[in-house]
């Protein structure tokens, strides 16, 4: 292990650089107090910021990022370690009445000389967080919890246990070797994850500070983590993950196809494997969704009003607004319809306003990570085709270096809290917040002298396709943030509700840019619909998902109205044609932000210049 008289566990990056400082300091006769000056440079940054990165190489051989400077540390054989439970009790069924609830883990440590990870008490400079990743995948469709996991653990694992962090691979209830029920995120799944959170934490070899990282439901239990409020969570990294399950699966009261059967029929097969634990999931959670799922189809709402507490169960950022005090690193893809940004939007800002410290990373690739080319090299045109290969990120394994020892080693200057943003035609920039603080408006009304129709009528139907096209922009404009458009509409005379669906075109080629859906009974917002009167007229206030597009001066933007797209159903009761008014009652309000070349920078290994910007770009 590195260590000094003047900073006692030093790791990683800090570590190696303060090894070549001591070989200089023989040479460097001039220093009259070398160790002030060896603390002083320990505060320098390593990695440089984010702007001045592109001529930075890495490792392009694997199918992930590699940190730059390698750690010293020999990583130990994993361990197998089941975490009690005592929180799940008989009235929760399943393993509450067989037994003692458990959750698996696989651990892997660093080797480090002088240091037996076996004693109960540990000297303080031997002590190491842990950076878990959670989840329900493992032995379900990928490898068990004691084997690297392809997705992430394989990359925490052979990156940071180097450099003095331990990492951990938890199963979730029902999953893997954990037991009781697949809870889909309920209370007992955070009781389980809470639970290998505090063990993590209290071990005599931990320095008492757990990370919790991963992507999709990987990058739901991060969130989950932190409503449980555990002191030992210091830091989490949800990439593409949930602040809530309803809050995903239903947008204005429109669910996706999926939603009736997240539960049940996608994730609570992962309990069923043919041994005796199945009758474990007989559970509270497991029960509720067959009926929540369905019942939320129906109401498009949170069935609170029938008693049932299992939506709000599975909504965490009210919580991790009360409980939690850590660091939040947000990443997810502005081109992610599995898990939609508008999970990521405006979260960043609410947790920003909530006084954490928070970084966004925002690329234009899809339900992916930063640095996987496999899946960013085969998006398609509208959907970040058009930003790639700058998509690729490629110094993510050093950016969450900087971050891991500043926040789980206190070592280290605090690194910037930024959110890094791409366009969809590559550029990317840093913003303060996300959307911008800056953002500017302007109002198009649907009609003469706004956005004029071009094709399809007034009448919204199951068949039926509207096209208004918008006025030209005399400047090149940057849509930043979440427009909106609110539209005048009247539902069937034997309907209780409608179903709108607008889409953001370049004027140009029809190229993908944003879209926005809506339930009619959900018109002013919110999570509880409203019952409407047959034949009743409503200002459908609808928001589009988060964007960022430049669109060059002489082009502009089309929108097309329909009753639906992508994977959202229309509800149970919306199946009438809506009426919309093509007037100055119906407003696209278009959100933009003034940037230009000059405000964009190159990720590392890559040359040349952004296309909207050529021989101008660094």
């Amino acid at each position: 292990m590195w260590a000094s008289k003047w900073r006692q566990g030093m790791r990683g990056p800090t570590a190696l650089l303060f090894a070549a400082l001591m070989l200089a300091l023989p040479l460097a006769g001039c220093f009259s107090n070398p160790e002030s000056f060896v603390e002083e440079e320990m505060q320098a940054h390593w990695l440089p910021d984010v702007e001045e990165r592109s001529e930075l190489f890495y490792q392009t051989d694997d199918v992930y990022s590699h940190v730059s400077i390698n750690g010293s540390h020999n990583i130990s054989a994993v361990q197998s370690i089941f975490v009690d439970v005592p929180e799940i009790t008989l009235s929760d069924g399943g393993a509450g009445v067989a037994g003692v609830a458990e959750v698996h883990l696989g651990l892997w440590l660093p080797e480090m000389e002088g240091c037996d990870f076996s004693l109960e008490t540990v000297p303080e400079e031997c002590q190491v967080p842990i950076i878990a990743e959670i989840g329900p995948y493992y032995d379900d469709g990928d490898s068990d919890a004691l084997t690297p996991a392809g997705r992430l653990g394989a990359f925490l694992i052979e990156n940071y246990v180097p450099h003095g962090f331990g990492v951990a691979q938890v199963s979730v209830f029902g999953t893997g070797e954990s037991n009781h029920c697949m809870d889909l995120m309920g209370h007992d799944e955070q009781y389980g994850i809470d639970a290998a959170v505090e063990w993590l934490g209290s071990q005599g070899w931990s320095n008492g500070a757990v990370g919790v990282i991963g992507k999709s439901y990987d990058g739901s239990t991060p969130w989950n983590a932190a409503a449980a409020g555990s002191e030992y969570l210091k830091t989490i990294v949800p990439m593409s993950g949930l602040i809530g399950v309803q809050e995903l699966m239903w947008r204005n009261g429109s669910m996706e196809a999926r939603g009736a059967i997240m539960h049940n029929g996608v994730y609570g097969t992962f309990g069923l494997d043919g041994d005796s634990e199945d009758l474990q999931n007989a559970c509270e959670g497991y029960a509720e969704g067959m009926y929540a799922g369905i019942g939320a189809y129906l109401t498009g709402d949170d069935l609170s009003w029938m008693g049932s507490d299992y939506w709000q169960e599975r909504f965490f950022l009210d919580r991790v607004i009360e409980e939690y005090n850590g660091s939040i690193y947000i990443i997810h893809g502005m081109q992610d319809w599995n898990v939609d940004p508008h999970m990521a939007f405006p979260t960043h800002n609410i947790m920003l306003d909530a006084g954490f410290d928070v970084k966004g990373l925002y690329g234009q690739w899809g339900h992916d990570y930063p640095d996987r080319e496999s899946g960013h090299s085969g998006l398609s045109s509208g959907r970040g085709g058009e930003a790639y290969p700058f998509t690729l990120r490629w110094d993510w394994a050093d950016d969450l270096l900087e971050w891991f020892n500043y926040y789980l080693y206190d070592e280290g200057i605090q690194p910037r809290l930024i959110a890094e943003v791409q366009d969809n035609m590559g550029g990317w920039r840093v913003e303060e917040q996300y959307p911008p603080i800056d953002t500017q408006w302007a109002d198009f009304s649907l009609g003469e002298g706004g956005c004029e129709l071009q094709s399809g009528g007034a009448n919204i139907g199951a068949f039926s396709t509207t096209i208004l096209q918008c006025p030209t922009f005399e400047n090149d404009t940057r849509i930043t943030g979440m427009p909106t458009i609110h539209i005048e509409s009247r539902i069937g005379f034997t309907a209780t509700s409608g179903h709108l669906f607008v889409e953001m075109l370049r004027a140009s080629d029809d190229m993908h840019l944003g879209h926005a859906v809506m339930d009619l009974r959900f018109h002013a917002g919110g999570k509880q619909g409203q019952s409407l009167t047959p034949g009743s007229t409503v200002i459908a206030k609808m928001q589009f998902f988060a964007m960022d597009v430049f669109i060059e001066a002489g082009d502009g933007v089309k929108l097309v109205i329909t009753q639906t797209g992508e994977d959202y159903v229309p509800s149970a009761v919306s199946l009438q044609a809506v009426t919309i008014s093509l007037d100055e009652s119906s407003i696209f309000s278009m959100s933009s932000s003034m940037r230009s070349c000059d405000d964009l920078f190159m990720p590392p290994m890559m040359t040349g210049s952004y296309p909207m910007c050529p021989e101008e770009s660094e």
